[in-house]
């Protein structure tokens, strides 16, 4: 899960980090604002699943900073805010505002576990509602485990997805996940997912559903230049001429 920490205390960002990165592998850092304005415009670039904000900063607040993005458009980040201060007309803005909670600083490890599983709950919620075609269902045969890997592949492609934490978070090695995958699938699994999100890719350049210049952030890549190499590699065309050919 692609994440952005907005905080203007070092000590504050450095302990949330930290406390995120204990929780899971899965909770990838993507970057770092001291203020709401370098936040917004890292948010459109990045485009993080994410984003913990605090609420008094300079320049921004974060309530101002989450109704400009949502106000902007084109991003599917979601919010936690974090505050010292308990205060209920605060908190009734952010609930309106559709933030996923509010916590109250000094954060325990805890309180993140807790919005953390809440997370990843309405993660796999959105993505059985979206009614995408099942990737379980490509492969009838295959091994339990590796028809576990499929539907977490399914939901999580946009995020940080290595093999081995997949293999963890399915109790077996990562040499046996490959052996089973390759078997299973034909494929390796890094080639697999490579191609899984090109497709992805395809569909977000031809539906327009996101800026083009941020669909590598939204289907899991982290650098944009090997991302269009590998779109090309996969279509034998760069995205201007696929689309063309496609419209």
């Amino acid at each position: 899960m692609r994440i952005i920490i907005v905080e203007d205390e070092k000590r504050s960002s450095r302990g949330l980090k930290n406390l995120l990165l204990t929780i899971s592998d899965e909770c990838e850092i993507v970057a770092e604002a001291s203020d709401g304005q370098k936040a917004f415009d890292l948010i459109l670039c990045l485009q993080p699943d994410v984003v913990f904000t605090d609420i008094k900063m300079p320049y921004m607040d974060g309530i101002s900073l989450i109704k400009a993005i949502q106000a902007r458009g084109g991003t599917r980040a979601r919010f936690v805010i974090i505050s010292a201060y308990e205060e209920f007309e605060l908190a009734r803005q952010a609930i309106s505002l559709g933030v996923v909670d509010y916590l109250v600083k000094p954060l325990t490890l805890e309180d993140v576990q807790k919005v953390w599983r809440r997370l990843q709950e309405e993660s796999f919620a959105a993505c059985r509602e979206e009614g995408e075609g099942d990737l379980k269902n490509e492969y009838p045969d295959a091994h339990p485990l590796i028809l576990k890997a499929l539907d977490i592949i399914r939901c999580s492609y946009a995020t940080k997805l290595s093999q081995k934490d997949l293999a963890e978070s399915l109790g077996i090695s990562a040499e046996y996940f490959s052996f089973l995958f390759s078997r299973d699938i034909g494929e390796n699994y890094a080639k697999f997912l490579r191609h899984y999100r090109i497709e992805k890719a395809k569909s977000l350049l031809l539906t327009d559903a996101v800026p083009k210049d941020q669909i590598p952030y939204s289907v899991g890549f982290s650098d944009p230049k090997y991302f269009y190499r590998c779109f090309k590699e996969e279509t034998g065309v760069n995205m201007t001429e696929y689309k063309k050919t496609k419209c």
